[in-house]
């Protein structure tokens, strides 16, 4: 999908790019896959910010997506590409042939009018969905199901696939986007295919608005705060921050360490993103 850029008008406006919408088939998402979505600025359930920077922003509604793939035996047939202003890729409207709708994850390739499928019996062509223990290795795969029925979970940004590099017994062994080497049940379903909208990461927003229209909130700098409310404030003028190294907000230090924690699924990891 090519970028366009804009004439320099304003300062704001001087480097900025933005989508084209080619691929676009359809503006109007479809009314009975869609949802009321309440903006929770970074809260949680308690009320409290969890999540700094977030809040304000243009009003959304939820697309619901099938991320299960769930249609076994069923084809459907790709009736529109559509923009969902919740992710970074491209949806895909869905007429199955039993009358009933869907939106998936839209990859490279896929067009008004292919046909697609799911299950054990499908083929392994861009847009179907099948178990690991049926797609060739070497395959680019997207939307990938960490658990049996659970969902896909894993490769489901712009322009992201994973690769399916071995079998061994009932496991599948992955290379993730991260570069990560991870071991999947091979029961687990997977999307054929490299994720959509490739070119993503190469917008430029140009302008601070444009951050807002996104309900992305300003930052300010540790240094520009009292002490009560970060580590890195206080002092007279512009003063170092007195310390060894960069901390969070809460403290914890900024610069190499490792947050993730022990869980059941580590040993599931062959190597990991960070070496």
């Amino acid at each position: 999908m090519p970028i366009k850029q804009f004439k320099p008008t304003s300062p704001g406006r001087r480097g900025m790019t933005g989508f084209t919408f080619e691929e676009i088939t359809k503006k109007k998402p479809e009314r009975s896959l869609t949802k009321p979505l309440r903006r929770q600025a970074g809260r949680n359930q308690q009320g409290r910010i969890t999540v700094r920077h977030r809040g304000g922003g243009a009003k959304r509604r939820l697309r619901v997506i099938d991320f299960k793939r769930d249609k076994f035996g069923v084809p459907g047939k790709v009736a529109a590409i559509e923009y969902d202003p919740n992710r970074t890729a491209r949806i895909a409207l869905i007429h199955y042939r039993d009358g009933e709708k869907r939106y998936i994850l839209a990859p490279v390739g896929l067009q008004p009018g292919d046909i697609i499928h799911a299950g054990p019996d499908a083929e392994p062509k861009v847009g179907n969905a099948l178990p690991l223990a049926n797609i060739p290795t070497g395959t680019q795969i997207h939307n990938i199901e960490l658990r049996p029925g659970r969902g896909g979970q894993m490769a489901r940004g712009a322009g992201t696939s994973a690769q399916l590099m071995a079998r061994e017994g009932e496991t599948s062994l992955l290379r993730l986007p991260s570069g990560e080497m991870r071991r999947v049940p091979s029961a687990c379903l997977a999307t054929i295919g490299q994720m959509g909208n490739v070119e993503n990461s190469l917008i430029k927003l140009g302008k601070a608005g444009r951050s807002r229209w996104k309900g992305r909130r300003p930052s300010v700098r540790g240094s520009a705060m009292t002490p009560r409310d970060h580590p890195h404030g206080g002092g007279e003028g512009k003063s170092p921050i007195g310390m060894p190294g960069p901390k969070t907000p809460w403290g914890k230090p900024a610069l190499g360490l490792r947050t993730r924690g022990k869980k059941p699924s580590d040993k599931d990891i062959v190597r990991r993103r960070y070496q």
